[in-house]
This record gives structure tokens, sequence and C-alpha cells, in this order.
């Protein structure tokens, strides 16, 4: 189907209008005016038989043996002054005694509507067919001196005459139309066009389609953006900058320091130039802003935009990547000391010494067969088992006690918990348990999993130092570290963000004996 332009939309509605409402008008004028002039000519046709009957000459006239003789001339030299049709003097019986035509003298008036003049003596208007076709006349009784009825007066303008008036009026009126229709199209050509241009050249249904195309991509793009129109004022928010800066709508037609700390885009609205990979902080967040001017096709400037990605996002991602390295690297040194124990065996069973490989077999297997068994038993998800295989494994080379709680329970975890925010999560608090107990001389770190009620818990506590009052609100701040290390302390901080994105969140707390718990709540279903 073939789409009507705007341009097309707009001059057809506006030439429709102003035709509608010209004719419409025309129409209501060319009415009134046709009654207007029928009310004038009936007025001027009234008036002039008045005046012809009360003229003494006609009314002596009546008094004659034959009225024709005075009557016809008067009647003819009023009718061609006052441009009438006909001037008609008859007497009660409504005979003819002046007539344009002197054939019809003497013959009895035709139209019949006399009786209001000859009968009741009134003075009035009426429309019939008389002998000369359909006419407005004026009718007036003559009355003699003693005031008797002794005749009429009739004045007519024929009715196609006066139609042929109101036709010249009407097109007058209507050449006046026609001007004002040819103005409303220039007029709505010329709106169209501009309109088209403020457009662009884009038509609706083409800027309908951009703009559901730019919802659709403003909402798909990770980093925040933020539109702000001359006046300093917010004209566009996509999604996610709602979320980096912990807002729950776009906050349209706000004032941008209100919402955006720390601003610099009124220096680009100022200058016109952009500032590329500014970091700043925002909601707790590093992020790296850029800020583009926006132009017009005129190159001035009309807005600024600001996009922002999350540093924290990269970081994040770095420190995943990092933690599925340190996986594979707890397996490798697993295999390697398990590796080292088979050498052993392997030689102690060479030299004959078989009393001392099956003690070594029977340690190794004392020592793990109780956490194997929870952990491959009650521990059911198989990413669970692989992050506490590898940490186990380097708490082996790393000489720290690692055990699994015996009342430790987890079914399979729910689709939406993926083995990368469980290495994040998992990862990280175990390797800082692991590094609070490294100078240690009890080097314990207890692990702890359940999925009964509505949470997945987690506990995991360590035999170190334990973390100090004034540290406790620190440490999930973001680059907060004890160990004095810029390229710290990312680590917790993270940890609590992919928490709280599944919906869930982390307490920590001291022993009585020392050390630091550690808990994770993560609910079962997603709202």
């Amino acid at each position: 189907m073939q789409r009507i332009s705007l341009m097309t939309k707009i001059i057809v509605l506006i030439v429709g209008l102003i035709i509608l409402i010209t004719v419409s008008l025309t129409g209501i004028f060319a009415y009134y005016e046709s009654k207007d002039i029928e009310k004038h000519i009936g007025e001027r046709a009234l008036n002039s038989a008045i005046t012809v009957s009360v003229m003494p000459t006609v009314i002596n006239a009546f008094e004659l043996e034959n009225p024709s003789e005075v009557l016809q001339p008067i009647a003819e030299e009023i009718r061609e002054f006052i441009g009438a049709e006909f001037i008609v003097i008859g007497n009660v019986d409504s005979i003819r005694y002046a007539h344009p035509d002197v054939d019809k003298i003497g013959k009895k008036m035709v139209g019949g509507d006399n009786d209001k003049a000859l009968v009741h003596g009134e003075f009035y208007t009426s429309k019939a067919v008389g002998s000369l076709g359909p006419s407005l006349r004026g009718k007036a009784p003559v009355f003699n001196n003693n005031g008797d009825i002794v005749g009429i007066i009739s004045v007519g303008f024929m009715l196609e005459d006066i139609k042929s008036i109101i036709y010249k009026n009407l097109l007058k009126i209507s050449g006046s139309a026609i001007v004002v229709i040819a103005l409303g199209f220039f007029g709505g050509v010329m709106l169209a066009r501009n309109i088209r241009n403020d457009m662009l050249g884009l038509e609706p249904y083409q800027i309908a389609s951009l703009f559901q195309d730019r919802s659709a991509i403003l909402s798909s793009i990770k980093e925040g953006i933020i539109a702000m129109d001359p006046q300093g004022r917010i004209s566009m928010m996509n999604e996610s900058a709602q979320k980096i800066l912990g807002f729950h709508d776009s906050h349209t037609n706000k004032r941008i320091e209100e919402v955006f700390p720390n601003t610099k885009m009124y220096e680009v609205l100022q200058s016109g130039e952009p500032m590329k990979d500014d970091e700043m902080i925002l909601n707790n967040r590093i992020v790296i802003v850029n800020r583009t001017p926006i132009l017009d096709e005129k190159h001035h400037v009309v807005g600024v935009v600001a996009s922002f990605r999350d540093k924290t996002d990269i970081n994040e991602m770095l420190n995943t990547l990092s933690e599925v390295r340190k996986y594979s690297e707890d397996l490798r040194a697993q295999t390697h000391e398990y590796t080292n124990k088979l050498y052993v065996l392997s030689g102690l069973l060479q030299l004959g010494h078989y009393k001392e490989a099956i003690e070594l077999i029977q340690i190794e297997s004392k020592a793990t067969v109780n956490q194997n068994k929870i952990l491959l038993e009650q521990i059911k998800d198989r990413t669970i088992q692989a992050i506490l295989l590898g940490k186990m494994g380097k708490a082996s080379e790393k000489k720290v006690e690692f055990k699994i709680e015996s009342n430790s329970y987890l079914e399979q975890l729910p689709k939406h918990i993926d083995i990368a925010k469980m290495i994040t999560i998992l990862g990280n608090l175990l390797d800082n348990a692991m590094e609070a107990v490294e100078k240690k001389d009890k080097k314990e770190i207890i692990f702890f999993g359940t999925d009964l009620g509505d949470d997945i818990v987690f506990e995991i506590a360590d035999s170190g130092n334990g973390i100090t009052d004034q540290n406790v609100q620190k440490i999930f701040e973001l680059g907060f570290s004890t160990k004095n290390d810029s390229r710290r302390g990312f680590g917790l901080a993270i940890v609590k963000e992919t928490v709280e994105d599944l919906g869930g969140q982390m307490e920590v707390h001291n022993q009585p004996t020392g050390g630091a718990v550690f808990s994770v709540f993560i609910p079962k279903q997603v709202d």
C-alpha cells in the first residue's frame, strides 16, 4: 500500500477546509443576499405602488369616462423611471386601465392576489404568475376623495430578473472565494514545505520508525546516555543511565545538575568541543564519561549528550576472568599435589615398602573421605562442586585446612544463578579467607551451604584476625582495602554488587573465637 506524503496530507487538509468553509460561507451569504435583494426589490415595488396610488392625477382619472388615456402614459413613464417590469392599474373589478402591453388593457388582471388590496384595503407584496410570467409585486389600493376603494396599483419585477441579480452577486463572491482558495493552496504548500524542512524531509511513519529504533537501541546499550537541551534540562535518559545513577525514572525536564553531579556538560554547550574519557565516580561507581555537543544543520550547538560506561563492570569482568584463571590454577595445583603423592606411592611400591604405601593411602583416604562424601553426595550442583574442589586443592597447597560443614546440603542451583556469578561470589570470598589465615598458626576455613527455605545460604568462616569495627562498614566500598594497595579493593565490592543483582544480600561478623564470617543470602525465586 502506497503511503500518502505529509505534504500532500497538509495541502489536501488545508485546501479542503478552506473550500468547505468558503463554500459554506458563500452559500450562507448567497442565501441572505437573495433574501435581502428580494426584500429590497419588494419594498421598492411596494413603495412605487403606494406612490402611484396617492397621485391626484391617478385618483381623478378613475372618475373619467376613459381612464386609460390618462393612466397608461403615467404608468409607462414611471415604470421606465424605476426600472420595473410592469405597472398595472386596474379598477375594483381588476379590469386593467394600464399595462405595458396595450393589447391587454381592458382585460382582467391575472394572478388572483388582488383581494387583500381591493377588499381589505391593504398595502403588501406578493409573488404570483401573471400574464408576463412569475413576478414579485407591490400592491396598493387606490382611494377616492371619499375614502372608497376605486382601483389597484400593481408594480412588478420579474423573478428571473431578480435571480439574475442574485447570480451576478454570487459570481462576484465566487471570484473572491476562488482567490481565497488559491491563497490557501499556496499557504498550504509553503506550510507543508516548512514542516517538512523542520522534520529533515522525513515522513511521520519514518519518524515513528526512527523513534522505535532509537528506543530499542537506547534500551539495549549498556552505556548510560543523557541528553541535555540548550537550557540545561534533561531531554533524554536511557535505562542504563537510570540504573547507574540509581534512579527509577528518566527525570525529563529536570536541571542536569540536579541528577548528574559534577557535570561538565555546560562547558561543552558553551565551547562546542567534545570531552573524551573523563573518569569520575557516580553513585559509588567509577565511570568513564564522554561528552559530545549536538549540532543542527547550521552547526549551532543545540544540546549536549553524555555517555558513560561503568568501569566497575569492566573490573568485574576482569575479576571474573581472573577467578576463572585462579580456578583453573587451583585445579592444576590439586592435580600437581596428587601427582606428587602418586609418585611417592609408586616409589614405595617399587621399593617393596608395602606397609608404608598402605599407611599413606589410609592417611589420604581418611583425610578426604568425609569431605568428598559431603561434597559429592550433599552438594549436588556441579558448579559449586567444581569451585570447592579447586579451592580445596589450592588450600591444600597453601597448607590451609579446608572444611565443609557436615550439615551442608545443596540441590541444583536455579537457572538465573549462572557459573560466572558463583565464581565471582564464592571465588572472592574463599580467596579472601585464605589470605586472612595465611600468616596465622591455625589456618582453617569452614564452608557451609544450604538451600533449605526460600534462600540459598552460603557461609565462609576463617580463623584470621577478623574485621575491626572501624572497617566493618567500609569493606564493601569500591577501592577500600586493608592492604594499602591501590590495585586492590574491588573484590568484595564486586561480590556485594553481584549478590544484589541476584536480589540477595550479604552480612559479615566476627566469631567469638576470632576470625570473620561472611554470609550470603540469595533468593531462589526471581520477582
